[in-house]
């Protein structure tokens, strides 16, 4: 039960975040070769969190939060990032998401192909 609330709040957290700088412009990222192109070999970061995720070429997904692991699959569809992970042993359900990059070193995942709430990561 701990899990689940903690998973709320972090995830409630991460969608409402500030917003970032007026300098930061977050551009559309729709193509799945740009998009590996900024994750590669680099981790998606929400230091509060502790949240790092391995987006990996192959379509896995592997990191941690809070200390539990995350796993999961992911896909590019219609220039969407499509995932489904595990938390821990809580399901997170298959979403596809807006990618948009501030730069090559934050990204920006909007829920509901750009309709719901958004997460920024540091690209590190």
């Amino acid at each position: 039960m701990f899990r689940l609330v903690a998973l709320v709040i972090a995830l409630t957290v991460a969608a409402t975040t500030a917003a970032p700088a007026a300098a930061e412009i977050f551009v559309p990222v729709k193509e799945k070769a740009r998009f590996l192109d900024l994750v590669k070999d680099r981790q998606l970061r929400i230091g509060l969190y502790n949240l790092s995720l391995n987006v990996l070429p192959d379509g896995r997904i592997d990191g941690s939060a809070l200390g539990w692991r995350i796993t999961g699959r992911w896909t590019w569809k219609d220039g969407y990032f499509c995932r489904e992970m595990d938390w821990s042993g809580m399901a997170i359900d298959f979403n596809c998401q807006l990618v948009e990059a501030a730069g090559v070193d934050r990204m920006r995942f909007t829920v509901d192909q750009g309709r719901g709430d958004s997460a920024t990561f540091r690209l590190r």
